[in-house]
């Protein structure tokens, strides 16, 4: 599988792509990203993406490069990965923007900002997946809360726990005891007449998918809402879905185990979210 990284307007690959030793991006997790799905060869959503990057920037007081910049480094990405391997029917983007060198601490320098851009085809998400919840919560109260950060390694232990007990997907509490999200998903629970998600409230990250669901249920009519959802939920609803930028809405066959029936809503929402979002590729 061919990768193709842009890096501070350098164009390598796995092998030969370079960030310095000390990027605050690796000593310390100070950086932001995003992760856009890639279809024919144009990222889908790019425009609410880089808006959600620079909310997360100004959260962690990053310095960020200017829109015309970024879209440059994806374009220029996107073009030498085309020169290498061609573009992909479905491929997977990141944009990851750090602290740049830095000492060894949490203090900046003020070399200013590295930028990263990977491009690598994707393969589809199964039809359905399993999910299981984990015991860590997500603290709303965090100073990071709801911002995409490069601090993932608490995703990472908890897609691990899941992945040992034969899930596909981890999911959070929040300190109230709330259902917040996935590693890399928002969750949507029917509940009565209405399909569910947490507010961003919860501790959850602002997901793309998240927002334009929304958006498009209220527009189509489909009763999709936020509101706030005890963790314990889990245990007895029947129709519930994930939705990310790379999975669109996918549903869940599973949680802890416990087979769901799946519901009308669930489906609707899924193809409503398929129907619209094959009017553009920029919503």
């Amino acid at each position: 599988m061919t990768t193709t990284i842009w890096v501070n307007g350098e164009i390598g690959d796995p092998g030969t792509a370079r960030v310095s030793a000390v990027d605050h991006g690796l000593t310390v997790g100070d950086g932001v990203f995003e992760t856009c799905k890639v279809i024919a060869g144009r990222p889908f959503a790019l425009t609410r993406h880089l808006a959600r990057l620079t909310r997360s920037a100004e959260v962690l007081g990053l310095p960020m490069p200017d829109d015309d910049e970024l879209r440059a480094a994806v374009s220029a990405t996107l073009a030498a990965h085309d020169r290498v391997a061609g573009l992909p029917a479905l491929g997977r983007l990141r944009i990851t923007v750090t602290g740049g060198p830095g000492p060894l601490g949490s203090d900046r320098s003020q070399a200013g900002p590295t930028l990263v851009v990977a491009v690598t085809p994707a393969a589809p998400w199964p039809a359905t997946i399993a999910a299981a919840t984990v015991s860590w919560p997500r603290n709303e109260h965090s100073p990071i809360a709801g911002a995409k950060t490069t601090s993932y390694a608490e995703n990472v232990v908890a897609l691990a726990e899941a992945r040992r007990r034969g899930a596909h997907e981890a999911l959070f509490g929040n300190t109230r005891g709330e259902l917040c999200e996935g590693t890399g998903s928002n969750v949507f629970v029917a509940l009565g007449d209405a399909l569910v998600t947490p507010p961003l409230t919860s501790g959850c990250l602002a997901g793309i998918t998240r927002e334009l669901l929304l958006e498009w249920a209220a527009k189509d009519g489909l009763p999709v809402e936020e509101r706030a959802v005890p963790l314990w939920v889990l245990g007895t609803v029947q129709d519930v879905v994930l939705t990310s930028s790379t999975r669109d809405v996918q549903p869940v066959a599973t949680v802890d185990g416990r087979h769901l029936g799946g519901g009308e809503l669930g489906k609707a929402a899924a193809e409503l979210f398929a129907r619209r979002a094959a009017e553009g590729i920029d919503p």
